[in-house]
């Protein structure tokens, strides 16, 4: 049994995550704006709810992220770049999670294994954006991209155990991708938490400061 905190813990990816380590016996501690009021955009929300936790946990799981906030949609084109979207995405998708890994050396054991898995997305990879668009979305995910790597560094002087990760899903059937499904292959929210629970299951120390996708493959940055 595994001692899991999951952030995010309402959303779909982080539910389904939620449910499925319980159903192996882990036992889970969730956090979610819904429901506890974490708001991981706030940083004395952040302080407040993680300070209050005791743990170590096995695996730290940040499930949280949007592709819209406040009604503005992915951009096509440069030329649509807002200064407000794109703070609300960096907000969200990068400094939040930044915000959480400063509590990290705290909530994983110092000498045991653990995963801290934040979830990412592939359109943050810089190698392997082919097409454009979607500027301030794939900013703020190549930024938390850098965030892991640059955490996972510090996070070995003093837990060398640990595995620092960042995480693509593949396209997930919930409310946050529902609008751009199109023909792109997707999954139910229950098989991405089995999918990424693998890899998260399957990681050693030694892969610490990496980006894996939902197969365990690893995503050029």
């Amino acid at each position: 049994m595994k001692n899991v905190l999951i952030l995010g813990a309402s959303g779909g990816i982080g539910s389904a995550v939620a449910a499925a380590c319980r159903a192996r016996g882990d036992s889970v501690t969730g956090l979610s704006r819904r429901v506890d009021g974490f708001d991981i955009t706030d940083p004395a929300s952040v302080e407040q709810h993680l300070s209050a936790l005791t743990g170590p946990f096995d695996l730290v799981f940040v499930a949280t992220g949007a592709l819209e906030i406040a009604g503005a949609v992915p951009e096509k084109s440069i030329k649509s770049v807002t200064a407000q979207a794109m703070m609300d995405q960096f907000a969200l998708n990068a400094v939040g999670p930044a915000l959480v890994l400063g509590h990290a050396a705290r909530l994983l054991p110092r000498g045991d294994a653990s995963v801290f898995a934040v979830l990412s997305a592939r359109v943050g990879s810089i190698g392997d954006n082919r097409i454009g668009g979607w500027i301030s979305y794939r900013s703020a995910k190549a930024a938390v991209n850098q965030v892991v790597r640059t955490a996972a560094i510090e996070l070995a002087r003093t837990h060398r155990a640990a595995a620092c990760i960042a995480l693509h899903p593949g396209t997930v059937q919930t409310p946050f991708t529902q609008k751009y499904l199109g023909r792109h292959p997707s999954v139910p929210a229950d098989e991405a938490a089995q999918n990424l629970l693998a890899v998260v299951d399957g990681v050693t120390h030694e892969q610490t400061g990496m980006f894996f996708d939902w197969a365990g493959k690893e995503v050029p940055w």
